[in-house]
C-alpha cells in the first residue's frame, strides 16, 4: 500500500513539474537551427561568428539561454523567449501591435540584440551573451507555441497524454514530436535541410513579422484542435504534424542565419 501511494505521489509531481519547465524546442530543437543556419552562412559572417565563440558552433550556443535559467541573477531574462497577442488578428493587426510593442518580450529583445551585435560592443563578454540570446530567440520563434494569443499559457495548460505519459501539449512540440524521430541534432538538420533555391532567397528576405505571424497562426490551429480533456496524442499526431514541425525548424535556421550574414556582412 505505501509503496502504492508513493509511486502515485512521483507521478503527480512529475505531471505537475512539467509544464512549469518547459522550452522552446529543447535542447535538440535549437541545436537543429543552429546546425541548419550554419549552412547558410557568408565566410564574412562565419569570421565574424568566430571571433565572438570561438570554437563553439551555433548549435552548441543555442542552448545557452535555457542552460542559464538555473542562475537566479539571469532571472529577468524568462520573458525575452516568448511574445503574446491578442486573439484573431490578422497580420496587419499584428504589425501594427507590433508598432506598439515596448515590453520585454522576444520580439523587443532580439531587435534589441541586433542593434547591439551591429554596433560591435567592445565588452567580450556581453559579445558572447548578446550572440547567444540571439541564436536562442530566434529559434524560440519558430517554436509556434512560443507566438501565442494572451492567456493561453503556450500550451502549458493543455495537460495530455503522449503515448500514454502525462505531459502538456507545450512539451510535445518542444521535445516530445522531435525525440520521437531518433536522429541526432545534425542527422535531424540533414534530414530537413532541403528546399530550392527561390525558397531560400525568399525566407532570407522575410521580415521579423512575418515569422512571428506564421507561428501566431500554426499556434492558434494547434490550440483549437485540442477540444476533448486530457487527449491521447501518439502516432497520428506525429503523422499529421510532423511536415509543420520540420518546417519551423528550417524556417528558423535559414532566418538565423540570414541574420547573422546581416549583422556581420
Amino acid at each position: 500500500m505505501k509503496k502504492r501511494s508513493l509511486t502515485f505521489c512521483l507521478f503527480v509531481l512529475v505531471f505537475l513539474y512539467l509544464p512549469l519547465h518547459s522550452q522552446a524546442w529543447g535542447v535538440l530543437g535549437h541545436r537543429i537551427v543552429g546546425q541548419i543556419a550554419s549552412n547558410y552562412l557568408t565566410p564574412k559572417a562565419s569570421a565574424g561568428i568566430k571571433k565572438i565563440l570561438g570554437t563553439e558552433s551555433l548549435a552548441m550556443a543555442s542552448n545557452w539561454a535555457d542552460f542559464i535559467k538555473s542562475d537566479s541573477s539571469f532571472k529577468y531574462l524568462n520573458a525575452w523567449h516568448y511574445i503574446n497577442f491578442e486573439k484573431n488578428l490578422s497580420y496587419d493587426q499584428m504589425k501594427l501591435a507590433l508598432k506598439k510593442d515596448t515590453l520585454a518580450d522576444a520580439y523587443t529583445q532580439l531587435n534589441f540584440l541586433i542593434r547591439e551585435l551591429k554596433n560591435r560592443p567592445t565588452n567580450k563578454q556581453k559579445q558572447v551573451m548578446y550572440l547567444r540570446l540571439l541564436i536562442h530567440i530566434v529559434g524560440d520563434l519558430h517554436q509556434p507555441l512560443h507566438v501565442c494569443p494572451v492567456g493561453t499559457t503556450g500550451g502549458n495548460d493543455v495537460k495530455l497524454l503522449w503515448f500514454l505519459t502525462p505531459s502538456n501539449l507545450h512539451r510535445v512540440w518542444d521535445e516530445h514530436l522531435i525525440d520521437f524521430q531518433q536522429l541526432s541534432y545534425t542527422e535531424y538538420a540533414a534530414y530537413v535541410d532541403h528546399t530550392t533555391p527561390s525558397q531560400i532567397k525568399s525566407w532570407q528576405k522575410e521580415p521579423l513579422s512575418v515569422w512571428l505571424f506564421d507561428s501566431y497562426r500554426i499556434a492558434q490551429q494547434i490550440l483549437l484542435e485540442q477540444t476533448e480533456p486530457n487527449p491521447k496524442l501518439g502516432y497520428r499526431y506525429n503523422f499529421d504534424h510532423l511536415q509543420t514541425l520540420n518546417n519551423q525548424l528550417l524556417k528558423g535556421g535559414i532566418h538565423l542565419a540570414a541574420i547573422l550574414n546581416d549583422i556581420f556582412g
